[in-house]
């Protein structure tokens, strides 16, 4: 499967709260700051397909905002539940700018969180 390296924002403006939620070539992308960098996961929970960007980012996981479900950034690695792990994305920062990578091919519906309009 081939991937592309995408920007998402320029280092210096990413926000003080420690997440940003991007659609970058149809994938929901959340890159958050923890005490170890920044990380980059798909912006879907695994367990009822909601957007993690609203949750919180404590001790390195994101929360799930519907149901407590926690994920750690760094791994996508669900903590202390049995629902999948994350897909995660890699992540670089070039000439100032946060990129991550993500596949050419677009997300299947299974990757895709619910989005009301």
């Amino acid at each position: 499967m081939s991937e592309s390296w995408h920007p998402v924002i320029a280092e210096t403006e990413f926000p003080a709260e420690g997440k940003l939620a991007a659609k970058i070539a149809g994938w929901y992308v959340l890159v958050g700051k923890t005490e170890d960098g920044l990380h980059a996961v798909n912006d879907r929970c695994t367990h009822q397909a909601a957007l993690l960007s609203t949750g919180r980012i404590r001790r390195g996981a994101i929360m799930c905002p519907l149901h407590g479900a926690r994920f750690e950034m760094a791994t996508g690695k669900c903590i202390g539940s049995a629902y999948r792990d994350l897909r995660t994305f890699p992540l670089r920062v070039t000439d100032g700018t946060i990129e991550v990578c993500l596949p050419d091919a677009p997300p299947a519906m299974d990757e895709l969180p619910v989005v009301t309009a």
